[in-house]
């Protein structure tokens, strides 16, 4: 029997689990949203599979990614994580991340985390039909890159925060011949 086509090629299971079960399954949650964000920007300049690897690491670094407890880490929690080698070491992330759980509970009074991701779907998006047809950025993930800056989230540039809506299914850009793209576009639809 032969593999299933899947958007990048990979033998390793934790990439084929997260490929087959997560990338563009819907995320609507702000919980999972702000996870998401955040790990696309410890992400930025390293391969996906390395903060995959780490994924475990992180939730247990950063209180399973409930905004409410990391908005209220301080100087001695930023110590901590800048000592754990279960995840990436980076100051400027690991601060960012607590800017953003700070970010997205005072976005809960004027347009929740999940509202605002969502409100950047484009009204149309073709199916890739090869790697070379994704685009690091849209004017969508521009606009929003905007709107969450201003809002205090940091690392999230355009091209982070498209990698994010990739991920959390706001656009599907599963390949046209991907097993897995029906079901996505399933889920996305209406119930």
């Amino acid at each position: 029997m032969s593999e299933p086509v899947r958007c990048w090629p990979t033998t390793d299971p934790i990439y084929i689990a997260y490929h087959d079960e997560e990338w563009g399954r819907p995320v609507r949650d702000e919980r999972g949203l702000y996870e998401r964000l955040c790990l696309e920007g410890f992400q930025s300049g390293l391969a996906w599979i390395t903060i995959l690897r780490k994924r475990e690491a992180f939730r247990a670094g950063f209180a399973g990614f409930d905004p409410d407890a990391v908005a209220r880490f301080g100087e001695r929690d930023v110590q901590r994580l800048l000592g754990d080698a279960g995840i990436v070491r980076h100051r400027g992330k690991i601060e960012a991340a607590i800017a953003n759980a700070r970010a997205t509970v005072a976005l809960r009074g004027e347009q929740p985390l999940q509202e605002l991701f969502w409100s950047a779907a484009p009204a149309a998006h073709a199916a890739p039909q090869t790697q070379a047809d994704w685009l690091p950025s849209t004017p969508e993930s521009a606009a929003l890159s905007k709107r969450l800056k201003r809002a205090g989230f940091r690392f999230v540039g355009p091209t982070t925060v498209y990698a994010a809506m990739q991920a959390c299914g706001v656009v599907n850009d599963h390949l046209a011949g991907c097993h897995v793209r029906a079901a996505v576009e399933a889920a996305l639809r209406p119930s």
